[in-house]
This record gives structure tokens, sequence and C-alpha cells, in this order.
């Protein structure tokens, strides 16, 4: 490791390369310590300490909404175009062809389509969170110019946001939007440990908890590694051809499935699901019609992170969202018809539509396996908060996943970066 980090850095081209993703990332956190004046600031942190819905949105933007900064909204409104851009492939086949067929030029045109949904997200969720701090006197006296202006501001922090993550992708050290998200948690992580440490009771009687804290954040950090690296390998072999006095094919390779296709996008998605209704629910709190009282108070106390029902929710969220984007982003068809085209067959199964089959029926076995220990390490903090009584575990397990699958990725594409270099020397 320690004479891969002296390559690292002994090439010049590369060390430039990792100092300006460093530097996009300090950028990001100076924007989110910048913030739009139109708050009570100690209002706002007293409402985000009391509902832990929104200081779970805020640990994943590094502070920046329990800030009112101009990148309050962090990623989350690329994310959610993205996830709308990938739910319309399914819907609308020319959306699937320009996203899966059209090569790489389609691919730019969908990334672009993306970018413009993200404005109009923006600002909705801007002038959402607006609104809820504004019903609940945080926000005070805002006419309708200051009212645009800080809708303005919220959506010009996201759109700089998604291009310093384009900028980062460019360097080829990392994915740009999972690193900003990634810097996001890590920042929080030291105010995080000290509120752990100073809530855990130190008591003999509460050793067993602290040791089985100490065993539970193992196995969520193992769990993720674990499901993060898994692949089942499917056979693959080409037929030989032989043209004119060259010889082709004859070779055997594998095709790698991964146990958790999906990545991170499920947690996110799941999060995003459970969070809106309580939300909303927030709204209707202090409503003068008692029974939409009633009904909002429950659901925003049984959708609080923690609660019994909210993990119940959450595990089944997530398994059925790594189900569904797995389908999106792997298409047994599309593969089958690539390999026959190719020359490609695996061995004991007829080419087509056979093949297609036999992926589809081995992806949904793995994928069951990796829906169901993604959906336990999403719901592991919960366990581990009821065990031990601390609050602030409530995005171990999405964090850790996040972590882990960020870091992963850069050594991965740092990897590779470095044995194009091998071959240049070669």
């Amino acid at each position: 490791m320690f004479k891969k980090l002296i390559r690292v850095f002994k090439d010049r081209e590369l060390r430039n390369k990792i100092f300006y993703v460093a530097v996009m990332l300090i950028i990001f956190r100076i924007a989110a310590h910048i913030p739009i004046p139109i708050v009570d600031s100690q209002r706002l942190n007293d409402f985000f300490n009391s509902n832990q819905l929104l200081g779970l949105l805020s640990a994943f933007t590094g502070g920046g909404m329990e800030n009112f900064s101009l990148v309050m909204l962090g990623i989350g409104p690329y994310i959610t175009a993205s996830i709308i851009m990938q739910l319309l492939t399914m819907i609308f086949p020319q959306v699937k062809e320009l996203y899966q067929e059209s090569g790489e030029a389609g691919r730019q045109k969908f990334n672009q389509y993306t970018r413009y949904a993200t404005v109009p997200l923006a600002m909705l969720q801007g002038f959402a969170m607006i609104t809820l701090l504004k019903s609940q006197g945080i926000i005070s006296n805002i006419d309708k110019f200051d009212l645009i202006v800080a809708v303005s501001l919220i959506t010009a922090g996201t759109i700089f946001l998604m291009w310093i993550g384009e900028l980062i992708s460019e360097k080829k050290i990392g994915n740009g939007i999972s690193l900003i998200i990634f810097a996001g948690i890590v920042s929080g992580l030291p105010r995080t440990t000290q509120q752990v440490l100073t809530e855990i009771d130190v008591s003999p009687d509460k050793i067993p908890s602290i040791v089985a804290l100490l065993v539970l954040a193992v196995i969520v950090i193992l769990g993720v590694v674990f499901i993060t690296e898994a692949q089942r390998n499917i056979p693959v072999s080409y037929a030989r051809r032989v043209r004119g006095s060259k010889t082709y094919g004859g070779v055997s390779t594998f095709l790698p499935l991964k146990v958790n296709s999906a990545g991170m996008i499920p947690l996110i998605f799941a999060m995003s699901m459970m969070l809106f209704p309580g939300i909303i629910a927030s709204f209707f709190v202090a409503s003068s019609n008692e029974f939409v009282k009633n009904a909002a108070v429950f659901i925003s106390n049984a959708l609080q992170p923690g609660n019994l029902i909210y993990g119940v929710l959450y595990f089944i969220l997530v398994f059925l969202f790594t189900y569904f984007y797995t389908s999106i982003v792997f298409d047994p068809n599309n593969v089958a018809d690539n390999l026959q085209k190719h020359g490609g067959f695996v061995p004991g199964i007829r080419p087509g539509k056979n093949t297609a089959e036999f992926l589809g029926r081995v992806l949904g076995r793995i994928t069951f396996l990796g829906a169901f220990f993604l959906g336990l390490i999403a719901v592991l903090p919960f366990i581990g908060q009821a065990i031990t009584n601390v609050s602030n575990m409530a995005i171990g397990g999405a964090s850790v996943l996040i972590v882990v699958g960020v870091v992963l990725e850069s050594i991965r594409q740092i990897d590779s970066q470095l044995t194009m270099r091998d071959y240049d020397e070669l």
C-alpha cells in the first residue's frame, strides 16, 4: 500500500489530479458554510436538532441544510433527476434506446436532459423547504422578491455542485457526485463521534452495550465491503473463427454479475421516499382541524428514524428498490444479444433466449442475497440505537455503504491509471 502511495505521488499528472479533486471538495465545504440570511440561525438549529428526519437529510449535505447555506440541498435534486430519467427508460422505449443503444453521443444527451431536469427540481425543493421553515416560524417577513432571490440562490448552489461533480469526474479519480456526498458525510463525522461519546454511559452495567456497539460497527463495515465486492462470474466462451490466414476467438472469459449491481442508489431512493411523507406531515402538525393534526402527528412520529415502523418500511423499500434498479442497469436480453452477435456463449446454454433466461435467473438469485444484506445493513444502526440508546446512529449503515463504495471506486480508478502508466513504460 505504501509503495502504491509513493508511486501515486511521484507521478506528477496523477498527483495534480488528486490535488485538484481535493481543492474542489474544499470549495464545496466552503460553500456549505455560506448562509442565506433570511432565517433565525438559533431557531433553525433547534428545529433540526428536534427533527431527526431533517437532521438525517442535513447529514448528507454536510450540514449545509442545517446552516441554510447556498448548497443546502446538496446534490439531492440531481440524484432525483437521475432516478426519474432511469425510470423513464422503463416507460418510454425512445429514452431506453437513447441511454443503452445510442453509444456515447446518446449517453451525453441523456446526461444533458438529466441536468435540465435538475433545475426545476432544485427550485421545487428549495421552495418547499422555505415554506416548511416559514410554517414553523423560523422564516418570517419574507416578501415575494426575497423568496425569488432565495430560491434562485438555492438552485444556483445545486447547479454549482453539479458542475463541481462533473469537473471531478473528468479527472477519473472517482465519481464526482459520489465524492461530494462522501465529503458531506465525512465532514460531519467529528461532531457525530463527539455526540456519540457524550451520550454513551460508561458505567459498568453498560459495558456489554458498548461492546455490542463496537461489534455491530465491525459487522456493518465487513458487510458493506462484502456486498460491494462480491460477484458471480458466469463463464463465457467465444467460437473460433478463421478469416483468411487469421484466427479469431477461441478464448474463454467470464461475465461478472455483482451481488449488489445497484450500488448505493436503493438506499438514497428509499431514504427520499421515507423522508417525503414525514416532511409533508410536518406542514399539518399545527392544523386547526383536530383529525388532520392527529394524523400528521402520528405520521411524523411513526416515520422518525429509530421507530419500528420506520425501520420495517425502510428495509422493505431498500429491498424492492435494489431489485428495481438492478433491472434497469442490467438487461439480460441485451447482454445475451450482444454475446450472440460477437460469437460468445455460456457453456451448456443455448445462445439467445435461453441465455437471457439463464442470466435473469442467476441475477435474480444473487440480487435477492444482495437486497437482503443491503436492507439489513440499512436497519442495523437502528438496532444498535435500540440496544445502546445512542441517537446519532441513524445514518450509520447508509453512510458506511457510501463511504466504502466511494473509497473502493476511487482506488480502482487510481489503480487503472497506474496500470496504464506501466503499459506506457513498457
